[in-house]
């Protein structure tokens, strides 16, 4: 099951993330998203959770949790979505 982790502190690394999530079951992997351009964490990340049943006791245990001075969220993620072309701003090309 894959997990979305938000209000993440900017010191929190995979590793942090990985013992957190491993008291609820196996993690099978853990990604901080970085900003693309200074590679500092963006504040969020996803965590995989190797079943269902675990990425729900990671949820209902984590979901709140005060983690650095900040309150974490933890819900499932949704599937990534097409976003179409952002240059064209919905509106087509006017090249």
């Amino acid at each position: 099951m894959n997990l979305y982790v938000s209000n993440l502190g900017f010191h929190v690394n995979e590793n942090d993330l990985t013992n957190l999530f491993s008291a609820y079951g196996n993690v099978t992997s853990a990604k901080i998203i970085t900003d693309r351009e200074t590679g500092k964490s963006r504040g969020f990340a996803f965590v995989e959770m190797q079943s269902e049943d675990e990425g729900k006791k990671a949820i209902a245990g984590l979901n709140g949790k005060d983690i650095e001075g900040r309150s974490i969220s933890v819900s499932v993620a949704r599937p990534k979505t097409d976003r179409g072309n952002s240059f064209s701003g919905g509106r087509g090309n006017r090249w």
